[in-house]
């Protein structure tokens, strides 16, 4: 096939757009072959032979002047001496615009690392959001290489295959454009899987040699039966494509033999309501197959997709699966968004209207704003990919608005889909009017009700059991900021002690002139890494109040040198005894309140053996986890005696109105004996103490250790189950353990 030559290019474009600029193309043309010069392709044929394919694919879409010329002028910004301003002054900025957004998109390497392949994705659809012509050309510069990629050296091969299905092919198809799609998979898979490829195909060609011509008896029964009804329909048989068979049989992992719908229908008809006309003959002519019958003209597809899909066992046993449309239907089925491309008041040159007709264009422009919301690139090529390949779900809010979810979407996924703060302040959902779990599967045709309460911050829990993009990252954004909140508070309590421990004034409006001093951007920043951990409090002390004497640190060897050292803080003056002061003692302001367990802090029991009120603590912080509280005589604390920096003064906060349990440890030794373990349990449980793990261990045959974790009031609790136990005739040994 030679190069298609100027005039036929302008011939193609004033078949279904006569009043186009045909200066305009010729312009473009003879730039373009210039611009190329004597560049060859891959397969040998001239390098600018490619652009007029591209060219020519989007004259098949039937689009405007602008595309077509940015199509013919794509790559000569990337591989030839012309520059943007010169497409510029010569065409205009519409084209330049476009020209430039192709240019950008031919960098990126969309299967590469996984955090490179999202940064590049993200490029992709911000250079596609600006304008969807950008994407229409890049789909059919996609499919005209995607044809020849034969000529393509081998190792490159795979790579674009995989581009092309991973992340092509699904745009083309959320964009409406399902036979570009479905050539962009068949071309892709011929490549990725070549063995399943020609299995598949041999097998097609088996079943068509010998059911082929079932598919003329159908046409033609179904024509007649709608012709006698007085239904004006054109009706097409087709085999489907070896890549959709082969997904269907990965999916549902069944075998070839029990594919059923091999054959697809196509009827297409005048009015919409003769849709349902067809499909009543249809089910009254043959038994139809349950749960195969979907109507997308009352709840179209989130690209516009609209058809009614049925299936039904025709002549022959054989299962027939019909695709129901209007004509107006058909054409947003084939080509998609670029069925609403369309002229200005017909006047050429002009950007595309898209109206509101194209929610696969709003679908683009919802995945570009996830974009700016700033997450990590991964995470965002996570998000899309789900978003791309799912199956959707029709849900309802009580006012009657239609939110399009994912297949497996939760109720919280839905509260995320009508607005971030109703799914932050989610707590229970009504499904159908009765209350359901949050994390139910929505069916088709739910309709859902929130129940919000303010201040409510989300599980981070929730983040692994949503699967939509927007929930995933809104969900992630508020754990973080409460998560911060917590360390933030206590970052604030640490620093108001070490300033008045300092007997300095602390207040934000000194902070924040501290702040260039600290490499901080703001209090909110500093608060949390002390808070963290991660910023000693003496340090902004000494920012906020430079001429302080420095604190002295305790000195490596553990001698005290008037520094807040761990057991409480000493003060050596001369002349004087040495004080020590225990936490927990003294004036209760010097201490921070610690309550219980996933309260107001980021605070954590002692590991081994936990601590309860009446003991006396002290605090170890950890950088990026929060405090560890510890009983002061505890020997873990010993690792901890050359940093004094992290020891934080503690002391109990109880809230009368919230009984709260606390972590505690025992060990026992028991003689063997049927029964002796179910006597510690009964004894434990009848004093109201809350076991959390056993664990035994026997030494020999007369004796087993015992050790048991479990969460008690108060010391006071402790003590008289610890009492109890000592009682028993079974037990030899009881004794806490303090890690």
């Amino acid at each position: 096939m030679g190069m298609m030559r100027q005039y036929e290019l302008v011939d193609r474009v004033r078949s279904y757009n006569p009043n186009t600029d045909e200066d305009l193309l010729n312009r473009a043309y003879v730039y373009a072959m210039r611009a190329h010069g004597t560049q060859k392709r891959a397969s040998g044929d001239p390098f600018f032979a490619h652009p007029l394919e591209v060219a020519a694919i989007l004259t098949d879409l039937k689009l405007d002047d602008a595309t077509i010329v940015a199509a013919v002028l794509h790559d000569t910004v990337e591989d030839t001496a012309a520059t943007l301003e010169e497409i510029e002054s010569m065409f205009g900025p519409d084209i330049r615009r476009l020209v430039d957004g192709l240019t950008k998109i031919k960098k990126l390497d969309l299967v590469s690392k996984k955090a490179a392949q999202g940064e590049n994705f993200r490029k992709l659809l911000l250079a596609i959001a600006d304008d969807v012509r950008v994407l229409l050309v890049k789909l059919a510069d996609r499919l005209h290489n995607m044809r020849t990629l034969h000529f393509v050296p081998p190792e490159k091969r795979l790579r674009i295959a995989e581009e092309t299905i991973e992340i092509y092919a699904p745009l083309a198809g959320r964009m409406g454009m399902q036979e570009l799609r479905e050539e962009l998979e068949e071309l892709s898979f011929r490549h990725i899987k070549p063995e399943a490829h020609a299995t598949v195909t041999k097998r097609l060609e088996e079943v068509t040699a010998r059911e082929g011509r079932v598919i003329g008896e159908i046409e033609l029964d179904l024509k007649e039966k709608l012709a006698a009804s007085g239904i004006q329909a054109e009706v097409t048989g087709r085999r489907k494509r070896p890549y959709s068979i082969w997904k269907k049989m990965e999916r549902k992992s069944v075998s070839f033999e029990q594919l059923s719908d091999i054959f697809g229908f196509r009827v297409i008809v005048e009015k919409p309501e003769d849709c349902y006309r067809v499909l009543g003959i249809v089910h009254m002519t043959w038994p139809m197959v349950p749960g195969r019958y979907k109507d997308y003209i009352s709840t179209p597809k989130q690209n516009d997709y609209r058809s009614i899909h049925t299936t039904v066992v025709g002549p022959g046993h054989s299962r027939v699966e019909l695709q129901i449309r209007t004509d107006a239907m058909d054409r947003i089925a084939e080509y998609g968004i670029a069925a609403h491309a369309h002229y200005k008041d017909g006047r050429p040159g002009e950007p595309i209207q898209l109206g509101d007709e194209s929610r696969a264009y709003q679908w683009l422009r919802r995945t570009v704003d996830l974009l700016n919301e700033g997450d990590s690139p991964e995470e965002f090529l996570e998000h899309t990919k789900l978003e791309l390949f799912h199956d959707q779900v029709f849900c309802f809010t009580p006012k009657g608005r239609l939110i399009a979810l994912p297949r497996g979407a939760t109720p919280i996924d839905f509260a995320y889909a009508v607005h971030t703060d109703v799914g932050n302040s989610a707590v229970g959902a009504k499904i159908n009017g009765r209350i359901a779990p949050l994390l139910t599967e929505l069916q088709n045709g739910d309709e859902v009700e929130i129940t919000r309460a303010e201040g409510q911050a989300p599980p981070a829990a929730w983040e692994s059991l949503v699967v939509t993009g927007k929930a995933r990252a809104a969900i992630r954004r508020a754990t973080r900021a409460a998560v911060r909140r917590q360390y933030a508070g206590l970052g604030r309590q640490i620093l108001e002690r070490a300033f008045s421990r300092a007997e300095r004034a602390f207040s934000d409006e000194k902070l924040k002139a501290a702040l260039k001093r600290l490499a901080r951007n703001t209090v909110d920043d500093v608060l949390a890494a002390v808070g963290r951990g991660e910023m000693y409090s003496g340090d902004v002390v000494k920012a906020v109040y430079p001429d302080l004497e420095p604190e002295k640190r305790a000195t490596a060897e553990g001698k005290p040198a008037g520094a807040p050292s761990g057991k409480g803080w000493f003060e050596l003056r001369q002349g004087e005894n040495l004080k020590f002061k225990l936490p927990g003692e003294g004036p209760s302001d010097s201490a921070i309140p610690i309550r219980g367990l996933g309260r107001d802090l980021p605070v954590r029991f002692a590991p081994q053996g936990g601590a309860v009120p009446g003991d006396r603590i002290v605090g170890i912080l950890t950088p990026g986890e929060g405090v560890t509280i510890y009983p002061i005589q505890s020997p873990a604390l010993a690792a901890f005696d050359n940093e004094p920096d992290r020891w934080l003064d503690v002391r109990w906060d109880l809230d009368d109105k919230v009984a709260q349990r606390f972590p505690a440890r025992i060990a026992l030794k028991s003689i063997n004996e049927p029964g002796s373990l179910a006597q510690i349990t009964t004894t434990i449980a009848e004093h109201d103490g809350n076991i959390d793990s056993v664990s035994m261990n026997r030494p020999n045959p007369d004796f087993t250790d015992v050790t048991i974790d479990l969460t008690v009031w108060d010391l006071k609790h402790l003590s008289a189950i610890i009492s109890e136990l000592r009682e028993k005739r079974v037990i030899s040994r009881v004794e806490r353990v303090i890690g």
